[in-house]
């Protein structure tokens, strides 16, 4: 008599594969259904039934309570994470609020395409309860439909392009920041103000953009607006072309801090004086903005706050609550360079 093969026993996957959900919603029902739609959750106790598959029960013990960690999740390269003193604070004020309450912070980098497929399966395989959302670009946001889908808890540090009404946020209040420092700018009697804009794939850089747009009205002209990527040397690449289309230019507003440093540097290189012939302003009061000479006049961001808010915010979303949205206002400081 001919022995038979024992048959495979069902796995996650099989679960998944035939609920035609992921495989970490399929982990969330086993873990006690947090975050997980009715309709997943039918879907998948109905596979469970059908490949008759069984959780290991010391497993499930182990794995229902909650992680009890937050992802710090930034969707930027490692080089921007060093370079950008702005998440170093936002990580920081976001690690304290957490420690308040004995939370861990866990970062998670998705710079790029892999990174964000990793950091994707790590949180909907529940590592953690939910994610801080950190600098997301409109096109290059489809991980975040995957952690909407997913019910994963997420709030986005600036408003998430493309999810505004799908994922909570805290934010600057970008465009009367930038309003406000192009007026303080022109009180100055200066008129010929261009503009480094940040990367228009963010809210920060279409929202500074547009009020600086609002602000110049009529003397709006396109090309004394360049666009930067929050880089100190795109800063540079900026204020040379600038330079080179318009040398009458008196003042310059960068987008951020690191930007505006790099227009000084241009600048003192050119010859000009600042602020007697060309006034620079940015936008953060990071660390570098009492660094530079001379110091930055610049628009302060709380940062401390707004991670503290988010922790806030993203805590009463993973209870339950419906995620909420917040703007902050922003807050002139007069230095040296303008």
């Amino acid at each position: 008599m001919a022995e038979s093969t024992p048959r495979k026993r069902p796995t996650i996957e099989d679960v998944a594969r035939e609920s035609g959900v992921s495989r970490g919603t399929v982990s969330r029902v086993l873990n006690g259904g947090h975050w997980v739609s009715p309709d997943a959750a039918a879907a998948v106790e109905k596979a469970i039934k059908k490949t008759g598959f069984r959780a290991n029960p010391h497993a499930r013990n182990l794995a229902t309570a909650r992680a009890n960690s937050i992802a710090f999740l930034l969707t930027e390269s490692h080089e921007r994470l060093f370079e950008d003193p702005n998440f170093s604070a936002l990580m920081r004020g976001a690690a304290q609020a957490l420690a308040e309450r004995d939370l861990p912070l866990v970062l998670l980098m998705a710079g790029s395409d892999d990174e964000q497929r990793r950091a994707t399966e790590f949180i909907t395989a529940g590592h953690v309860d939910g994610a801080l959302l950190v600098s997301s670009h409109r096109g290059r946001e489809s991980f975040l439909g995957e952690l909407v889908a997913a019910e994963i808890p997420v709030i986005a540090c600036g408003i998430p392009l493309g999810y505004e009404r799908r994922i909570g946020y805290v934010s600057a209040d970008d465009l009367e920041g930038a309003r406000d420092m192009v007026l303080y700018l022109r009180g100055l009697g200066r008129r010929r103000v261009a503009h480094i804009a940040g990367p228009l794939d963010t809210s920060g850089g279409t929202g500074r953009l547009e009020g600086y747009r609002l602000e110049m009205g009529d003397d709006f002209d396109e090309s004394l607006v360049e666009e930067g990527d929050y880089s100190r040397t795109s800063g540079e690449r900026a204020m040379r072309a600038l330079l080179e289309r318009h040398p009458d230019v008196d003042a310059v507003f960068a987008a951020n801090d690191l930007m505006a440093a790099g227009a000084l540097d241009v600048l003192h290189a050119a010859g000009r004086s600042v602020p007697t012939d060309v006034a620079v302003a940015g936008f953060d009061d990071a660390p570098i903005a009492t660094r530079t000479s001379p110091e930055l006049t610049t628009m302060r961001q709380p940062f401390d706050r707004i991670a503290r808010e988010m922790v806030r915010m993203l805590l009463e979303v993973i209870d339950g609550q419906p995620a909420a949205r917040l703007t902050m206002p922003t807050e002139l400081v007069v230095r040296g360079s303008a």
